[in-house]
């Protein structure tokens, strides 16, 4: 008989988790959980998925160029806390970049969760045709909760601060 499995390290068990690309409408999804998890005594776990890019999958590349995956996921992690206006020390918010598509980044990491919160569009690499993709997909099937959070016209007119130095 298999033992059930034993949740990720990495991944809360209860709490509200929240994905987070750096988007106007993720930004606002963090802004969101974290009122809701303050209201309910609650910890956040904000999550930024992140992929290699296709070139640096020959061999043992982990950039290519000065494009380094999982520094830019941590930056957008600091960057939507410090926009959120989450304390350095603020022990109830916990972030994690977290390797692989988003909507299946999500999934994992919801799975013990009390609520799953997402930005209604996001960064993605069609943009356009796939708007909303992640949204959709994790709100059918996520094991726990979703609140869809839509940016406000403040949050699109004033996008996302690029503190990365990066073009997106």
């Amino acid at each position: 008989m298999a033992t059930p499995a034993e949740p990720d390290a990495r991944d809360p068990v209860g709490g509200i988790v929240v994905g987070v690309d750096g988007s106007p409408g993720s930004l606002a999804a963090l802004r969101w959980a974290v009122r809701e998890a303050s209201t309910r005594g609650l910890a956040v776990h904000a999550v930024t998925a992140w992929e290699f890019p296709a070139e640096s999958t020959f061999g043992d590349m982990r950039t290519v160029g000065d494009f380094h995956p999982v520094v830019e996921a941590e930056e957008i992690l600091v960057s939507a806390l410090t926009d959120a206006g989450v304390a350095a020390g603020d022990e109830t918010v916990t972030t994690a970049p977290v390797e692989g598509h988003p909507a299946e980044v999500l999934m994992r990491s919801a799975e013990h969760a009390d609520l799953l919160v997402v930005g209604s569009r996001g960064h993605g690499r069609i943009v356009g045709a796939l708007l909303g993709s992640v949204s959709h997909y994790v709100a059918a099937h996520a094991a726990c909760p979703v609140v869809v959070i839509k940016p406000g016209p403040d949050d699109v007119e004033n996008g996302p601060s690029n503190r990365t130095g990066r073009e997106r």
